[in-house]
């Protein structure tokens, strides 16, 4: 109770499961507290279906989809405006399959404030407060390797992060540098800034609170494939 100063003694159960009979590998958050507090626990695992071993290339000709007609605008400091936005005539729609490359536009205000992509979509596979797990929320392929990643949550967002900041350093194995946009992150989510978004009223926000007596959980599962 305190720690960073988040109220309640909170109890989390996490549990990593690979499922060989689907190719997948699901993650089970359970989470309990004494006092009201927030929790938004995610997944910041950084993807790159090349199927290679040295990582030079980068994420750019991976083919995107994302089953979402909204995201949340962010400021220039990566902070959501409080906005939700339709993705439809812009570079944020990945509702059909396309490459990331060819969809960035750094004239666009949102892809400049985060030097690539690092935004939340509002999921089409949340309604009425409930998430449909078993359908597809968002995808990753890649044509050099065939290799196909399918992302399934019963959340309400999902962050996908393009590795903006990698190639500012970071190593790899044997000492190789990332470049930047060497992978992609799929993480499920409430909606960022929550506490803030909610205090201010802002409409249609998704609220992370947890109450004492209430049982949080949430799902998510990365399937693997091969496209022939």
């Amino acid at each position: 109770d305190g720690e960073e100063g988040f109220p309640g003694n909170l109890e989390v159960e996490m549990t990593y499961r690979l499922e060989n009979e689907v190719n997948a590998l699901t993650i089970e958050y359970r989470a309990t507290t004494d006092k009201a507090t927030v929790v938004n626990l995610t997944n910041h695992g950084f993807f790159n279906l090349a199927g290679i071993s040295n990582p030079t290339p980068t994420v750019n000709n991976n083919i995107v989809t994302i089953n979402a007609d909204f995201y949340t605008p962010i400021d220039e400091v990566s902070i959501p405006t409080g906005e939700i936005a339709k993705v439809e005539g812009t570079p944020m729609d990945f509702r059909t399959p396309t490459e990331i490359g060819k969809k960035v536009d750094y004239n666009f205000e949102q892809i400049k404030n985060a030097t690539g992509y690092d935004h939340n979509w509002c999921l089409n596979t949340y309604k009425n407060g409930k998430g449909d797990d078993k359908t597809v929320c968002a995808s990753l392929y890649s044509p050099k390797s065939g290799i196909l990643l399918e992302v399934f949550t019963n959340e309400p967002g999902i962050q996908v992060y393009t590795g903006n900041f990698q190639g500012t350093g970071i190593s790899c194995k044997h000492g190789i540098k990332y470049p930047k946009h060497v992978s992609v992150c799929f993480e499920s989510q409430k909606y960022p800034d929550s506490p803030t978004k909610i205090s201010q009223g802002v409409k249609d926000w998704t609220d992370a609170t947890l109450k004492p007596g209430e049982k949080y959980y949430s799902h998510l599962a990365y399937k693997f494939s091969v496209k022939k």
